[in-house]
């Protein structure tokens, strides 16, 4: 999937589609997560589909919840689930980030072969 530091660097067209293809996997990554986030707090916190949707969109953001849960099942999935949320916030950066990082330390080896270094 990526050139090796002993290959030429990818062209620019190629490498935005690289990039396009990355950011489609993160954005599934994090529907992925807004899906459960909805489910979990329709299903424990009895909340409405658009109060499940907001939760889980604020607790992705790295807002908060907005409505109060009464239940412990709820208050156990909001926990859970903000957990879950800043890990799948880590994973969504560093594949979007991925190709940016390739393409640099492909760079810096390219130099460093020009060099006679490598």
């Amino acid at each position: 999937m990526y050139e090796r530091h002993s290959e030429p660097l990818l062209p620019i067209r190629q490498f935005v589609y690289r990039f396009i293809r990355h950011a489609l996997v993160a954005f599934a990554v994090i529907a992925v997560a807004l899906g459960i986030g909805i489910f979990g707090y329709h299903y424990f916190a009895g909340l409405s589909w658009l109060d499940s949707f907001l939760n889980a969109s604020m607790i992705l953001g790295g807002m908060g919840p907005v409505d109060e849960l009464h239940s412990s099942a709820a208050k156990l999935f909001a926990g859970f689930y903000a957990l879950f949320a800043g890990l799948g916030f880590i994973a969504f950066a560093g594949i979007l980030i991925l190709p940016f990082a390739h393409r640099f330390l492909h760079i810096i080896h390219l130099d460093d072969d020009e060099k006679g270094n490598g």
